[in-house]
């Protein structure tokens, strides 16, 4: 195929969120009318990556949440984190930051089951992460009511530059310093009806404070 990987790189641009090679292999032949080769397909997007990973490129291409993204470079994290700052007037609260640490390292995880960890009412917590697509509905517990089950999203996975949730740091790392999670800039925050709002640090991180 004729530009195979300018192909290729023109989709994963256009795309708000991780494309998939699947994906990408589909919309290619359906546009082409044509069966394309999975090691084709490898060997242009290995052409892109190698690419952008010149020096004189402030983007690279990377595999996160299974699928492909264009991301900022680490050397360039600082200038985004800063722009990030300036026209993003709200963060994550404490609240909701421990709420969602919970969920990543116990999902699927019931509301009465994050309660009972934090001690409080996660309703409105709850109600902002899945606003902001953080965490989403998994399914219901086979428990008493069937209460409905949460777990973290492929925003989540985005967000914090995780590939999967194997990437996530163990209990044993938070020990150490510089264990956060990502570099980008905090979420919003949202502070009517949580009691833990402006307490966080300005460093989005899982539930940690270096």
């Amino acid at each position: 195929m004729e530009k195979l990987a300018q192909h290729i790189e023109g989709l994963v641009f256009a795309t708000d969120s991780p494309i998939s090679q699947e994906e990408i292999k589909a919309c290619l032949e359906e546009t082409f009318e044509t069966t394309l080769e999975e090691a084709d397909l490898e060997a242009a997007i290995g052409q892109i990556r190698e690419r952008y990973n010149a020096p004189e490129f402030a983007i690279e291409l990377v595999e996160i949440a299974g699928g492909l993204q264009f991301m900022t470079k680490g050397a360039y994290h600082p200038t985004i984190a800063t722009w990030l700052k300036q026209t993003t007037k709200k963060r994550l609260s404490q609240a909701a930051i421990e709420t969602l640490s919970i969920i990543a390292y116990k999902q699927p995880v019931s509301k009465s089951d994050l309660e009972a960890i934090r001690g409080v009412s996660c309703d409105y917590s709850l109600q902002k992460l899945l606003e902001k697509e953080l965490v989403s509905i998994v399914g219901r517990s086979e428990g008493p009511g069937r209460p409905l089950l949460y777990g973290t999203s492929i925003k989540f996975m985005d967000y914090f530059g995780l590939k999967s949730l194997n990437d996530l740091p163990k209990p044993k790392d938070f020990k150490e310093p510089g264990s956060e999670i990502g570099e980008r800039a905090p979420l919003e925050e949202t502070v009517d009806g949580d009691q833990w709002a402006g307490k966080e640090d300005s460093r989005e991180t899982l539930g940690h404070e270096n």
